[in-house]
């Protein structure tokens, strides 16, 4: 039976990591479906939309332009209807304290942007084969923080 395609989201401010983060989903396996968003106002605005087929992942640049990404997780966690999204913080930052926040307010994994291409392809690779609903009885601080 074929599975229909992983519906991805991607909210990134920067277009040259939204084009490489395209590319690298394309090497990955797995069947997938990629939505961009530029910002965290798009990420809100899309997700609200009334017929909205909402992403089974989304992946969550932490500092955008008008609405950053600690906003975003903040709101997609207090609202019912997104409890099926895993969220993946995509970041170029190693902060313990960004790490921690993101893992108390709700996020499902934190990764750290990788320098290079392969690495990124193994990262997504890793991420979208996980089995959420198992991965999130078992979360905690030690297997929050993604790395190759």
């Amino acid at each position: 039976m074929n599975q229909p395609p992983l519906h991805v989201l991607l909210a990134d401010d920067d277009d040259d990591d939204r084009m490489i983060f395209k590319d690298a989903l394309e090497e990955v396996r797995v069947k997938t479906r990629l939505t961009l968003v530029k910002d965290g106002i798009q990420l809100m605005d899309y997700l609200l939309q009334d017929d909205c087929d909402y992403p089974g992942i989304v992946f969550l640049d932490l500092n955008m332009p008008r609405k950053g990404g600690i906003e975003c997780l903040r709101e997609i966690r207090s609202d019912k209807r997104f409890n099926n999204i895993s969220l993946a913080i995509y970041s170029t930052s190693a902060s313990d304290g960004d790490i921690e926040d993101t893992f108390i307010k709700g996020a499902n994994v934190y990764i750290r942007k990788p320098n290079d291409f392969a690495s990124l392809v193994k990262i997504l690779e890793d991420v979208i084969t996980i089995n959420w609903q198992y991965h999130n009885s078992d979360l905690n601080r030690e297997n929050f923080v993604l790395s190759i």
